[in-house]
């Protein structure tokens, strides 16, 4: 079967052990090594201290907050643009926090003011007649260029200064105001806030209404902002690569120190390159007229192994390179994904290799096998998991699955023998060192770097052998990445080419 590691593909260890074995060793895909990674307070000094190729320089606190205000700004859109979920909530503040409670107080004397003057006799508009306009500001922000009806409604309905008469000359009917307020705001609210509109009609005090307008306004105010980013979301892909080019190189005037870590990680690739650790795991430079342009790798290899190198990052002992840190929580996601997926791999593939064809060939089975497995390894990224423990327990449900579709489908049943030879591969895929899990993990790096450098808009290349079972998982890594890659790329590439000019002008 195609899906098999057989005893060619398993000779493909030995024989190709010399050429692969810096690509192993440079790439530690194993859930070990990330387990070490995502412990807190992990020991060991940081092996990458801060280069020295930029002079230290004092900032003022002036320098510092506009540096942090840009920076900001810069993380927002880059969020915007890349997360296609990004939405703005309300800011809900923690219980028993210190803000909440002041907040707290604060309203409450608002509101019993409010109420105070509202109960006198005749009663003081002062307040309410600030709250409306207020309303009325909001309101209007609501509307469209084109809303021109509901504009002239708004602002004859809510004309403060024919208002402001009326309370003076005790005509006003302050429920008739709130009553228009609530009508406009059902027309204006998202269907998803009908609900909460709707509710605004049972409440008939004017304090608590006035309250609960306020807090329907915020939701409102949150669904208006969320709406006008997936409208300008399309528009905003070039716009947001030259703000963030230009946010960056503010950034870099005041801090000349900013691009030092980037240098280090690409410098690394470049090395790593001229060294041929990775020389089987990488395509040839394309375009080479000699054999002195053939020896150095092109700028575009270089950094596609510098963001493979990435998803193998040692988070808590080196220091994310600046270009890429605003994506720093996104690559980490990545990492763990294919961790798992370097588990699952070669759980299914040693399942498939010993079970009946007859079986691996049911869909349900093997999706049903295949959830099992992740479930077990959700929590790969807690410190308290323990892959060896897991691969024990993956390996006793896998079995009693495997026997159910065998006995379904009238098949032999395991012999013991058989039994024990299952579950001990299945615990064995916890070693690093494991054959097939090194070769799952090898064929997995080749794959992500070929749709990488097969460049955008591009079908997914052919799925290495062994991959099969995990193809749909591996792909979907693989579009996010190569997604995160192409962003940082327009948005990085001149600093980059410059690094690497200079770097490969030394080489």
């Amino acid at each position: 079967m195609s899906e098999n590691l057989d005893k060619t593909n398993i000779n493909e260890e030995g024989k190709s052990k010399d050429s692969k074995q810096s690509l192993e060793d440079g790439v530690e895909g194993n859930a070990d090594a990330l387990q070490k990674r995502i412990k807190p307070g992990s020991p060991g000094p940081q092996r990458v201290q801060r280069p020295h190729s930029s002079p230290p320089r004092f900032v003022t606190a002036e320098e510092l907050l506009e540096t942090a205000k840009g920076v900001t700004n810069m993380a927002l859109a880059h969020e915007i643009v890349i997360n296609g979920d990004f939405q703005i909530k309300p800011v809900e503040l923690p219980e028993n926090s210190l803000k909440k409670r002041v907040k707290e107080i604060v309203h409450k004397a608002f509101w019993d003011c409010l109420s105070a003057q509202l109960n006198e006799d005749p009663p003081t508009y002062d307040h309410a007649i600030k709250l409306v306009g207020e309303i009325k500001e909001t309101l209007l922000s609501f509307l469209l260029p084109g809303h021109t009806k509901l504009r002239n409604q708004i602002t004859e309905v809510l004309d403060l200064d024919l208002i402001k008469q009326e309370a003076e000359n005790g005509a006003l009917d302050i429920s008739k105001v709130v009553e228009f307020i609530t009508n406009m705001m059902g027309t204006l609210c998202a269907p998803a806030r009908d609900e909460e509109v709707k509710k605004l009609q049972d409440i008939k005090e004017i304090v608590p209404l006035f309250r609960a307008i306020f807090s329907v306004l915020d939701l409102m105010k949150v669904d208006m902002a969320n709406f006008a980013i997936t409208s300008i979301r399309p528009h905003l892909m070039q716009q947001s690569i030259e703000y963030e080019r230009k946010k960056f190189q503010e950034i870099l005037e005041k801090q000349p120190n900013s691009l030092d870590f980037t240098t280090q990680w690409l410098e690394e690739a470049l090395d790593d390159l001229m060294n041929q650790k990775y020389k089987n795991s990488l395509p040839a430079t394309e375009g080479a007229t000699s054999s002195e342009a053939s020896t150095l790798p092109s700028p575009v290899a270089v950094q596609n192994l510098a963001y493979l190198k990435l998803l193998k990052w040692d988070h808590f002992r080196r220091p994310f390179p600046e270009t890429v840190l605003m994506d720093q929580s996104r690559f980490q996601e990545l990492q763990l994904q294919l961790a798992q997926l370097t588990i699952l791999g070669p759980v299914l593939l040693v399942t498939f290799s010993m079970a009946s064809p007859g079986i691996f060939s049911q869909a349900d089975f093997a999706e049903k096998l295949k959830m099992i497995v992740k479930i077990l390894l959700t929590d790969m990224h807690l410190p308290s998991f323990h892959l060896k423990d897991a691969l024990t327990d993956i390996g006793e449900k896998v079995f009693v699955e495997v026997s159910s579709c065998l006995s379904l489908y009238g098949f032999s049943p395991f012999t013991t023998e058989k039994e024990m030879v299952l579950k001990g591969q299945i615990q064995a895929v916890a070693s690093p060192d494991n054959p097939i899990r090194r070769i799952m993990d090898s064929r997995i790096l080749t794959f992500l770097e070929t749709y990488l450098d097969s460049g955008p808009q591009k079908p997914f290349p052919a799925v290495p052998g062994g991959l099969g079972p995990v193809q749909e998982e591996l792909e979907e890594v693989a579009v996010k990445f190569v997604r995160l890659v192409n962003y940082n790329k327009m948005v990085f590439s001149p600093y980059y080419d410059a690094i690497l000019s200079k770097s490969l002008g030394k080489s």
